[in-house]
């Protein structure tokens, strides 16, 4: 998936956080620490480094959701053998991935006040979420 295609994604799924460029996803999708995982109609982007992950962002076009992309998208990330911990913020008010990443086994961790701001100039709270992962021989 080319950066274009994942900013045309991202804009289908997000108005707040607001959506990403294609000319931040190149930057992103280029960073040595920046891992993408793609698959049809969805995506994830992590940050890997020293046994920890940061899920930057997951995207799932509205139209193919509720068929297990996103849960397949977590499932790789959980099966990738350097990472123990998976960090993310989530919008307090995005019910949906909120109960996607709970039934994943990630917990609130944190509270970030007035993180995200809308269209419209008000904010929304970010949920800091974790997950931490089953050690692997």
């Amino acid at each position: 998936m080319t950066p274009l295609e994942m900013a045309q994604l991202h804009a289908l799924c997000f108005e707040t956080p607001r959506p990403w460029t294609a000319q931040e996803f190149a930057q992103q999708t280029s960073a040595p620490l920046v891992r993408s995982i793609v698959l049809d109609h969805s995506f994830a982007l992590i940050r890997c480094i020293a046994g920890e992950a940061e899920i930057l962002t997951l995207a799932t076009d509205p139209n193919h959701r509720r068929r297990g992309l996103a849960r397949t998208l977590l499932a790789a990330i959980d099966a990738h053998p350097d990472i123990h911990t998976v960090f993310l913020e989530v919008a307090a008010n995005n019910r949906a991935a909120r109960a996607l990443y709970t039934s994943n086994g990630y917990r609130e961790s944190g509270l970030r006040r007035d993180y995200y701001r809308t269209p419209e100039g008000s904010r929304i709270d970010a949920l800091l979420l974790e997950k931490t992962l089953t050690l692997r021989p």
